[in-house]
């Protein structure tokens, strides 16, 4: 018997059921090449993929077009198969290798799964539909297909960010099936007889060679169904869609427009004209922006933050001395300060009492004498338009008084700040 083939008897599949003939003739085109493939394995290296010009890439393929790896799902589904075997087999861990590799591959900018797929084994699929959803966000995966993406296929084809349909394809085929053969009745036709001997009734159950008992159905049923709810709570989590909605399609197939209907697929069209339309999606600005590194932004951030604190202080130092000038001007300018001009100085640069408090605070002092007049009407206005140069002794003042030039200087320095 086919050694392949045998791996589907007897137990549950994800394989859609009008596929049966299908699934034997690739099978059988994949036992045909089985020399082949495990002369390949025998002579595998330490990394998985082989050199472009190494015979075994053929069964390996990493094919990356103009930024875009395209990484067939073609054929029956397998599980412990590590290549992709033309139309006729693909192996879950050949397609995990791939979607990780052009995660990881600075020259790919989007992973495309193209399939063409009545379904597979159940071992394998779900694990490996988990990681390719794990994978998203890292970098965009569109799944296309080509033609058919049934049940073990969907199920990968639905881990996808974006799920396109050829008009004339269809995806579905969400349910699990196990195909019990029976030969009892040609064995005794035949003239034969099978005695098995078991150390407990139900061992052996459920083999060809009698009729299933019904604890036996109701066993394989139980299995059945609990691979259902898995399937079902894979697609809906992947498609965004409820439990209950996906359960609703009873393991139905849906060609393109039916699958847009009822949430499983996202667009209709042709394989070449879908997958130019997923390169245009990337444009040089795109691809500048992959290059910038979490380090680069980082030390962008930095900088930005420290610029910002600086200007910050020098526009701040800049407001705080146009309004010490304001708050001098006022105290000294006032018809208050005017009359006491020594204890205005004193009010305006040794206190940080306001305009306002100050003025009230001079009101309530003693005039000063007119001798002592100071600095003349507009001298301080000049001091601070002229940096302090205005403000000097001179016949009208008090040489011995050098408190009228300290306040220059020191108007001069605020307006320096």
């Amino acid at each position: 018997m086919n050694p392949i083939l045998a791996r589907f008897q007897d137990q549950p599949a994800l394989i859609e059921e009008g596929h049966s003939a299908w699934l034997e003739g690739c099978l059988s085109a994949v036992a045909a090449r089985l020399g082949e493939l495990e002369k390949a394995d025998a002579a595998a290296a330490d990394s998985f993929w082989f050199a472009e010009d190494d015979w075994r890439a053929y069964y390996r393929p990493y094919v990356v077009k103009n930024g875009i790896l395209h990484v067939p799902v073609k054929g029956v589904l397998l599980n412990d198969f590590t290549y992709a075997y033309g139309n006729y087999a693909t192996g879950y861990e050949y397609i995990y290798q791939a979607v990780k590799r052009g995660v990881e591959d600075s020259n790919v900018k989007g992973i495309a799964l193209v399939v063409n797929s009545g379904g597979g084994m159940v071992s394998g699929n779900f694990d490996l539909v988990d990681r390719i959803f794990a994978f998203r966000g890292k970098k965009p995966i569109r799944g296309f297909a080509a033609e058919h993406a049934y049940s073990a296929a969907y199920n990968i084809i639905s881990a996808a960010d974006h799920v396109t349909v050829a008009r004339t394809g269809g995806v579905g085929s969400i349910g699990v099936v196990v195909v019990a053969l029976e030969y009892s009745k040609m064995l005794e036709a035949s003239g034969i007889t099978v005695n098995i001997i078991r150390s407990t009734p139900d061992k052996m159950e459920g083999n060809p060679y009698e009729k299933l008992s019904e604890g036996a159905r109701e066993r394989i049923q139980e299995r059945v169904d609990e691979f259902h709810k898995q399937f079902v709570t894979s697609v809906a989590r992947n498609r965004s869609l409820e439990f209950e909605a996906v359960d609703a399609t009873k393991a139905h197939t849906f060609m393109a427009q039916q699958a847009i209907d009822n949430g499983l697929a996202d667009e209709i069209g042709a394989l070449d004209d879908a997958i130019t339309a997923f390169e245009a999606t990337f444009s040089e600005g795109d691809e500048q922006m992959a290059e910038i590194t979490q380090a680069d932004l980082d030390t962008a951030v930095a900088a930005a933050h420290t610029k910002g604190i600086a200007e910050g202080k020098a526009e701040g130092a800049k407001d705080g001395a146009a309004a010490a000038l304001v708050r001098i001007n006022a105290i000294i300018g006032s018809d208050a300060g005017k009359a006491r001009p020594k204890a205005a100085l004193g009010a305006a640069l040794k206190t940080s009492m306001a305009a306002d408090e100050a003025t009230a605070y001079l009101a309530d002092l003693p005039a000063e004498a007119a001798v002592t007049a100071g600095a003349p009407e507009g001298m301080l206005r000049l001091a601070m338009e002229n940096g302090g140069a205005g403000i000097s002794a001179d016949a009208d003042a008090d040489e011995k008084d050098t408190e009228m030039s300290r306040a220059a200087k020191t108007l001069a320095m605020v307006k320096g700040k």
